[in-house]
């Protein structure tokens, strides 16, 4: 199969696969210019067809888009639901394939097509060819990749997903917490993480989180709270809010949870699935680390940042209400506890590039990631 790819550099298509075949194919786009910047809140012009038999081979049908950009320069369209088809697309025997998809994109919005793509369809005629054989689709297995056919038999799909594949780097759309905050968002493999600290001073439902300042009522608090650091608010923009563990507790907060809808504290063995993923804890903090020294200490070892997790070393508030490591070490809290009085966390050094698992007093302020459900 062969790919080119001129403006478009993210590419997702898919077919839903209903027991009746559908007649429209979903297809997303993020859309850049020819200096490789986004296409945001565009109109831009798009042509499709569907070739038969290889990337070169006969067009069977056309049809034409104008689609408009979204704030992240994704265009979001359906083949079979264009203008000026060429023809029908449900009359379209994908049993006499294989078929490859062709799109050519004019960013200004007309008719000055380039080519973008050639890609073979996988998934899509097995659904809409279910439409030719009479077997139809009854459901499709919960991995993904075998369909079960009304007639009792199946068919296995390698490498198919039932929904559309999700990212395995780069950023991702950007969420919003109940107070209003945006945080920027990153895939690490088989994850999704906010890629900023957690500022949130209430849970999602919308309630409160108790705000100490006091040292004294830190140390000899067990409930839900928050602080940020040197109880100065100018530090809340780049580091987030500082969180004792029983903030996060649905045992101790009333099951209640400090990240977004759909989000939720990151468990010792999530952190541990991220720090494999990025080769193990000797390496995967050099990193997650922000480089520079902006917001580091000297020397920030080994600082590359590479899977834009852009950690930053926020500091901590300890058990006597004290705050300390600021512009040194980074905290995160998980949501696993290792005895009933401590839990499990991960933090990164300005002198190294680890990423250290260790476990400490539960009444601790941490910063928070917030991991994607």
């Amino acid at each position: 199969m062969k790919k080119l790819y001129t403006f478009i550099s993210a590419v997702i298509l898919s077919a839903s696969l209903w027991a009746q075949a559908p007649q429209k194919m979903s297809y997303q786009a993020v859309i850049r210019g020819a200096n490789n910047t986004l296409v945001v809140e565009k109109q831009v012009g798009v042509k499709i067809s569907i070739l038969q038999n290889s990337e070169t081979g006969s067009v069977v049908y056309t049809e034409t888009h104008t689609p408009t950009t979204n704030t992240n320069g994704l265009a979001s369209l359906s083949i079979g639901a264009g203008k000026s088809p060429s023809s029908d697309f449900s009359k379209i025997d994908w049993s006499k394939g294989p078929y490859f998809v062709k799109i050519e994109t004019d960013v200004v919005g007309g008719t000055n097509y380039q080519l973008t793509s050639v890609s073979e369809l996988m998934s899509v005629p097995y659904a809409l060819n279910s439409r030719e054989s009479g077997n139809g689709i009854k459901s499709v297995s919960k991995t993904g990749d075998t369909l079960n056919l009304n007639n009792g038999s199946f068919v296995i799909i390698p490498g198919i997903s039932a929904a559309q594949p999700k990212p395995t780097s780069g950023y991702g759309p950007n969420i919003n917490d109940v107070d209003g905050n945006t945080y920027k968002t990153v895939y690490l493999g088989t994850q999704q993480w906010m890629a900023e600290n957690l500022k949130t001073i209430k849970f999602n439902d919308g309630t409160f989180i108790k705000f100490i300042i006091d040292g004294s009522e830190w140390q000899n608090n067990n409930t839900g709270a928050y602080s940020f650091y040197d109880n100065d608010d100018s530090n809340i923009f780049t580091n987030g809010l500082l969180y004792n563990w029983y903030a996060i507790s649905p045992t101790s907060n009333g099951n209640k949870n400090v990240c977004p809808s759909g989000w939720h504290v990151p468990t010792d063995n999530e952190w541990t699935i991220l720090t494999d993923y990025l080769g193990g804890e000797n390496i995967a903090g050099g990193k997650m680390k922000e480089i520079g020294t902006i917001n580091w200490n000297s020397p920030n070892t080994d600082a590359t940042n590479t899977s834009n997790f852009t950690g930053i070393p926020s500091g901590c508030r300890n058990t006597n209400g004290n705050f300390y490591h600021i512009k040194n070490n980074a905290y995160w809290w998980s949501s696993t506890s290792s005895s009933t009085t401590n839990a499990w966390y991960r933090n990164l050094f300005n002198i190294n590039g680890s990423a250290n698992r260790a476990n400490v007093s539960k009444a601790d302020g941490f910063s928070i990631r917030c991991l994607k459900d």
